[in-house]
């Protein structure tokens, strides 16, 4: 009995610092993700450059006014000016319920989210992003994301 009430702690154990060790992983592989919104809201291009691998590219697909379908397609470059010029306030993008996935340098990173500018709602969707482990670091390497303004879950606007 004693053999096995002793088994049963070490498993538990193990689980537990298997869960750690993801919890780490996965904050790790997030943590780009959190310093591009935080560089939205704050218009720090330094720090939005610095989270993508240079040849990243960003996809996404907007309904035109007659109803069709534009796939939309832009590099790093495009979406730091795009950043740093528009004029609206507090652009504020947030994750929710994120899956991250992460086999050896590649991580796979799949979140709902809505964007307000300052308090005001914009649109949700979801994100998925892929990023690369290169020299010890996660570099986002594509985000792809679907863009709605209605059936949004309802939630209270960013604090920013």
């Amino acid at each position: 009995m004693k053999r096995f009430l002793v088994l049963a702690i070490l498993a538990m154990t193990a689980r537990v610092a298997r869960a750690e060790a993801q919890s780490e992983a996965d904050r790790a592989v997030l943590s780009p993700i959190e310093s591009m919104f935080k560089s939205m809201r704050t218009r720090d291009t330094a720090l939005l450059r610095s989270v993508f691998e240079p040849g990243a590219r960003l996809v996404g697909i907007r309904t035109r006014a007659d109803g069709t379908n534009l796939v939309q397609t832009i590099s790093v470059d495009q979406w730091v000016q795009m950043v740093a010029k528009d004029p609206r306030p507090d652009w504020s993008e947030r994750a929710f319920n994120p899956v991250v996935k992460i086999e050896g340098t590649l991580a796979q990173v799949w979140a709902e989210y809505d964007f307000h500018f300052g308090t005001t709602f914009n649109h949700c969707g979801i994100d998925a992003v892929q990023l690369l482990r290169l020299n010890d670091r996660w570099l986002i390497v594509s985000i792809a994301d679907t863009y709605q303004k209605t059936g949004c879950p309802k939630r209270p606007p960013p604090t920013n």
